[in-house]
């Protein structure tokens, strides 16, 4: 294949790759709340209107909102004539007695995050005792579920360690260890990752749709919630990384049959690349990116953060499970100096991404002090740093020690010390992992 013929290649993936990028999200404040109701909240009316207009402050999808009667009946939503998209009308029933109460919940559509609330109305003959003092009023404002918001989590987490692992595992293989693709450990992991990337997706679609219904874990493993959450925009993305972990069988088939020669071939490495682009970009969709003033640097940011992460993660597991067992003096001198400046080179984007990502969602010292958001982001810093550490030792032992080793020939004795510092500094990174999973459910705040 000519040189003109692979840039071609190259020119062809990367266009709509890059515009993609471009084409970020608008801005947003945060997650989406409710800024009005008409008739309001409290309201004691002469009699039963037969609508409800709610105001959000910002656009909202018809599938995003959902209104419920207390007794679990969901009300039609439809556009308000001549609103704007941040308003829906909602029918209401004839209420039985003197008080109206529905639930409502919406949807944010760039991360999937629910907010909720109640608007209880007087109606006819309804008391202000009925208003403030019964047991309806009195009870909690009704909110996602803790244990689907748990499963949500532990999803997340599950897919962005998959993601790291595959991603970083196969530009491990593909730039540093072609010999690795016929290695049983390395294809081991990058099984391993793929099989669970694809069933975190599936499982986060569900847990997705019953956090935003409401529901408890029974909901998440009901056709209907699959229906109701991919016609909203965090489930569309959701499928879509589900097609791309489909396609990433591909990629991780031809790589396993036809080993280091597919891991130089042109064409599977544009494959790669369009596939690793896309779940990358599907992964950070998901979460805050967007909400500031610069929602296109913020996506940027998060696509570097993210694919910096999983280089650096990926390599990192692939460099203790597969690499360092072998203990071959050639192969710790040809791929460990190799992935220390790929790492470092990580690292560096992974912290710069960081602080334009920190700058773009939190957007104050106040939020950062002050904030569940904040306080998240205050300890994964702090779990980043111990992080760090432990790689400036395995980076310190590169360079002082990786020479003796080879010279004795890989023996454990040498290759202990390099060993525990990646150790401590694979087992920091799940940690980096779970609080990043928080984050993304996590209410910046702004």
């Amino acid at each position: 294949m000519t040189g003109h013929v692979r840039r071609t290649l190259v020119l062809l993936v990367l266009t709509p790759l890059l515009y993609a990028l471009a084409v970020a999200p608008q801005a947003a404040s945060a997650h989406t709340e409710l800024v009005s109701a008409s008739p309001k909240d409290g309201a004691e009316l002469t009699k039963a209107p037969d609508h409800l207009t709610l105001t959000f402050d910002e656009p909202v999808d018809l599938a995003d909102v959902r209104v419920l009667t207390m007794d679990g009946n969901r009300l039609p939503v439809s556009r308000t004539a001549g609103g704007g998209k941040d308003s829906v009308r909602v029918a209401l029933a004839a209420p039985a007695g003197g008080e109206l109460a529905v639930v409502w919940s919406v949807v944010d559509e760039e991360d999937g995050h629910a907010s909720s609330g109640r608007l209880t109305f007087g109606v006819g003959a309804a008391t202000t005792a009925t208003m403030t003092g019964g047991d309806e009023a009195a009870s909690p404002v009704p909110a996602p579920s803790p244990s689907v918001r748990k499963g949500l989590v532990a999803a997340r987490w599950a897919g962005y360690l998959a993601l790291a692992l595959f991603v970083g595992g196969l530009a491990f293989v593909t730039l540093l260890w072609p010999r690795g693709a016929h290695e049983p450990r390395a294809r081991a992991l990058l099984v391993l990752a793929w099989t669970v990337g694809l069933l975190a997706t599936v499982a986060a679609l569900g847990l997705q749709g019953a956090y935003t219904a409401l529901g408890g874990l029974r909901d998440a493993l009901r056709p209907a919630t699959y229906a109701d959450v991919l016609a909203t925009e965090p489930g569309a993305v959701l499928a879509s990384r589900g097609l791309l972990w489909v396609l990433a069988a591909v990629v991780l088939g031809a790589l396993m049959q036809g080993g280091a020669g597919t891991s130089h071939s042109p064409g599977w490495r544009v494959g790669a690349l369009a596939v690793a682009f896309g779940l990358l970009r599907t992964t950070g969709m998901a979460g805050h990116n967007s909400e500031g003033s610069e929602p296109t640097w913020g996506a940027i940011a998060d696509f570097v953060h993210l694919l910096g992460a999983s280089l650096w993660i990926g390599g990192l597991a692939m460099l203790t499970v597969a690499v360092l067992p072998r203990r071959r003096a050639g192969e710790l001198a040809a791929v460990v100096p190799g992935y220390s400046r790929l790492a470092a080179l990580s690292v560096t984007g992974i912290v710069a991404a960081g602080l334009v990502l920190a700058w773009q969602v939190v957007g104050s010292y106040d939020a950062l002090l002050h904030s569940s958001y904040g306080h998240l982001l205050l300890i994964k810093t702090a779990v980043l740093a111990a992080v760090l550490l432990a790689a400036y030792a395995s980076r310190q032992w590169v360079r002082t020690r990786l020479d003796l080793a080879v010279l004795l020939r890989g023996d454990a004795a040498s290759v202990r010390p390099f060993g525990y510092s990646v150790a401590v500094e694979t087992g920091l990174v799940l940690v980096v992992l779970v609080v990043t999973s928080l984050l993304v459910t996590a209410d910046p705040g702004r």
